[in-house]
């Protein structure tokens, strides 16, 4: 993809390019700084997914029918990748104009205080609350959409800006490996409480408890992120006098190419993001025949609505989660071979093989959650696999298609950008789509694979960036 700067006599090859002097942070507190943020940025972000999943729909829309009350909740969901752009321009802004460190620290407050006011927030069957809560809710998650928006792409410059020579991708993968552990810790708390508190519990009050522990993570990731220092790159634009008084204009100006490119290359990337994370847990642990949703719901003392009702796998909540959690673990651990590999072979030449990967597994999707458990298990280890391999070098691929002096801006937007396109309708689309056929994942597959088709294209146009000078 082209990258927004000037011609130069001879292009800087990263590999050959001399490490600062005097490097502003420790390789440690880079790799930590980076790593617990996006930690607990996730963490908070899943703790809305897993209960936008199990509990939100019943608890903020009860007077909904069961298929109108999962699109609702999904709903609100995707609110927060729509606040997501807002977040990248106005934490962008800052982090080019007042620098990295600063601006991390404020994406942090505001996602964690979002999160754990979640937490606190009475549900619509608390008198005088059945408008309102539903609202709060909204706006809450709008707030943890803008934090999110300024929060991956300072994670992504405070490693990538600080890595050593030839070694851009694998510390780039240090924030991305925040997405699994995140997803893992969360989980397994929910997972905890699901064992140790009955239905009745854990929908009165258990669900709240993953929110509201934020807060001890928020401590954490604030204590580590104020030690930190400044990033050369960002340094030497200071000292260069080429702070952009409006890093946006200076985006659309210089760079709207790599910034549209880069946009559409993690269209693929967030689509199976969300099918893997929030599609699967509800078709996973949906009564995989009517008959068994209506015992279910009789059971609890709820009113059960056939209409709109698609069946699903019939998996009990905490055996489903277990097995989406040994999936992350693939996650995590493809993530971090993503580094190496983006460093050896260039990063768009194996983003091309991975997102050809991803294509296929949508046509395969269907008959692979409809083939028992080992299928269904299958198909959760490939495609977090796949997701780790995309996701990993994102880190460096983004941020490597713009100029220091507008990097935090440009990697921001088109990384929540492509949050708008590929990760805010995805959940509400596959449920539909999964409502429409009446439980057959065909089309979910086949949405999957039209990302993947997109993502392609934007590769093709697009050119290697592993060779750029990093401090221009």
């Amino acid at each position: 993809m082209n990258v927004a700067q000037p011609p130069a006599p001879a292009p800087a090859n990263d590999s050959a390019q001399a490490p600062p002097a005097a490097p502003a942070n420790t390789r440690g507190r880079v790799i930590t700084a980076s790593m617990v943020g996006t930690t607990i940025e996730f963490f908070d972000f899943y703790a809305y997914a897993t209960a936008a999943s199990l509990v939100f729909p019943a608890l903020f829309f009860p007077t909904q029918t069961p298929a109108n009350q999962l699109l609702s909740s999904f709903a609100v969901f995707g609110v927060a990748f729509v606040a997501r752009p807002l977040g990248s321009l106005i934490f962008g802004h800052y982090g080019d104009r007042v620098g990295r460190k600063t601006t991390l620290v404020a994406s942090l407050l505001v996602m964690g205080i979002a999160t754990f006011l979640i937490g606190v927030l009475p549900t619509a069957s608390t008198p005088g609350f059945s408008l309102l809560a539903p609202a709060i809710l909204v706006l809450l998650r709008f707030c943890q959409g803008i934090g999110l928006g300024g929060e991956w792409s300072g994670a992504a410059l405070l490693a990538t800006e600080n890595a050593p020579p030839g070694k851009r991708a694998l510390y780039g993968t240090f924030p991305q490996l925040g997405a699994p552990i995140g997803f893992i810790l969360s989980n397994l708390l929910f997972v905890l409480l699901s064992v140790q508190m009955t239905d009745e519990q854990f929908m009165s009050w258990g669900w709240r408890l993953p929110f509201l522990l934020s807060a001890a993570l928020v401590v954490v990731g604030l204590w580590v992120r104020l030690k930190l220092m400044e990033s050369p790159a960002f340094q030497k634009v200071i000292d260069e006098e080429r702070v952009a008084a409006v890093p946006i204009a200076r985006v659309f100006r210089t760079a709207w190419r790599p910034l549209v490119l880069a946009t559409i290359a993690m269209v693929a990337t967030y689509v199976l993001f969300y099918l893997m994370t929030a599609f699967l847990m509800v078709v996973g642990t949906t009564a995989a025949d009517e008959e068994t949703a209506r015992a279910a719901a009789e059971a609890a003392g709820k009113a059960f609505d056939a209409k709109g009702f698609a069946p699903g796998l019939g998996y009990d909540r905490t055996d489903f989660l277990t097995m989406l959690i040994i999936g992350v673990v693939f996650f995590g651990g493809f993530t971090v071979v993503s580094g190496p590999l983006a460093d050896r072979l260039g990063r768009r030449r194996l983003l091309l093989a991975v997102t050809a990967g991803i294509g296929v597994f949508g046509l395969l999707l269907e008959p692979l959650m409809r083939g028992g458990t080992v299928g269904v298990m299958t198909a959760l280890i490939v495609g977090f696999t796949l997701m780790g391999l995309t996701f990993g070098p994102m880190a460096a691929f983004l941020p490597e298609m713009f100029r220091a002096d507008v990097r935090y801006t440009g990697s921001a937007v088109s990384y929540n950008m492509a949050s708008v396109i590929g990760a805010a309708p995805a959940p509400y689309a596959m449920i539909a789509l999964w409502q429409w056929l009446d439980g057959p994942l065909w089309l979910v597959g086949g949405y999957l694979t039209l990302a993947a088709v997109i993502t392609t294209a934007a590769l093709l146009i697009g050119t290697e960036t592993r060779e750029v000078d990093y401090l221009a």
